[in-house]
């Protein structure tokens, strides 16, 4: 749910963003509109993905250091 949530946000962002440099570059404002929708769509599935990525690293390094723990652990009693 986080990470939606955080993907959500940086499309707001995103929109916003967008629609201003295209209201500041002198586009029509249903130009700005289109461009500025289409970026955010992108923008939101590209934050899910980076989610995603950054949550499986994390949860990658918790379990890994957890074994390592537990073999640490193990190997200590027969030295």
């Amino acid at each position: 749910m986080q990470g939606r949530s955080i993907a959500v946000s940086v499309a707001v962002m995103s929109f916003f963003g967008l629609g201003f440099v295209g209201w500041v570059s002198g586009h029509p404002p249903f130009t700005c509109c289109k461009r500025a929708l289409a970026g955010a769509m992108i923008a939101y599935i590209a934050a899910i993905l980076v989610v995603k990525a950054v949550n499986a690293i994390l949860i990658h390094a918790m379990i890994s250091s957890q074994q390592n723990q537990m073999k640490e652990e193990n190997s200590g009693g027969k030295d």
